[in-house]
């Protein structure tokens, strides 16, 4: 199992900015990426249409991949389907991603956080717990990004959409800065958003701090593997071997990891 590639999906390109974070953990290990870009967004689906994708692609990468690893790179599919994921295949490990609000704490002063997401993590019963178990501790404004996580598949098309939403949800959170009362930090909910990152911390300056889970999830697949004698030879050769599937074009999948270096 040490040899066999760790899979990586999600409901398009957003995912590969949690692979970027992978390779940069694990640079030693195979990888298989799949982008269901046919039925993006996932975000605004419902839950039992989410699970059903989840499990069939998992089911696919297990049988055809023998994947020693399962990453669920898409925080809407891990609201939805994680638990439905860990039953169906008991003895793979499994990391799913959630909005920061836990890294989040540790480096806001004003105790005002704001929280990106998809409409169907933020109205999750995992969100929900997740918020609930930090109550007291900062109070967090949500905002529901309709649109955003389509518009980012799509700017290398059209990248007008994007600025105009990124605008808009960022308005709609209220007023960023240090000063009591403001939000000085911002959790990329949705793996997507990561890939506005550049542009969103040029617009809020360098007061406002911007959270993601990329390299936490990478740090949990290396214990897991860790855990399970299942990490590759880290003496080997670095391989830069990722193998591109999904429901959408291949070829624009690749156009994108070439576009952001992952």
């Amino acid at each position: 199992m040490a040899h066999a590639p760790i899979g990586v999906f999600d409901s398009g390109v957003g995912g590969l900015s949690v692979l970027r974070a992978l390779r940069a953990e694990l640079p030693h290990e195979r990888y298989v990426y799949f982008a269901d870009s046919g039925h993006a967004p996932y975000g605004e689906r419902g839950d039992a249409f989410v699970i059903a994708r989840s499990l069939a692609i998992a089911e696919g990468l297990v049988r055809d991949h023998h994947i020693k690893a399962l990453v669920v790179a898409c925080n809407t599919a891990t609201a939805a389907a994680i638990h439905a994921l860990r039953q169906q295949h008991p003895l793979l490990p499994i990391v799913g991603v959630e909005p920061a609000l836990k890294p989040a704490l540790a480096v806001t002063r004003t105790r005002r956080v704001g929280v990106w997401a998809t409409r169907g993590t933020l109205g999750s019963p995992k969100f929900a717990a997740l918020r609930t178990s930090l109550d007291g501790q900062a109070t967090f404004v949500t905002q529901a990004c309709d649109g955003l996580a389509l518009a980012i598949e799509q700017q290398a098309t059209d990248p007008g959409p994007v600025q105009g939403l990124c605008e808009r949800y960022l308005s709609a959170l209220g007023h960023f800065g240090t000063s009591a009362g403001e939000i000085d930090t911002l959790v990329l909910g949705c793996t997507h958003y990561v890939f506005v990152r550049e542009q969103l911390a040029k617009r809020l300056g360098p007061g406002v701090t911007l959270v993601d889970t990329g390299e936490p999830v990478a740090r949990q697949t290396r214990r897991l593997l860790t855990n399970a004698g299942r990490l590759a030879d880290p003496t080997g050769p670095v391989l830069p071997a990722v193998a591109w599937l999904g429901t959408g074009s291949v070829t624009q999948l690749a156009a994108a990891a070439s576009r952001w270096q992952i």
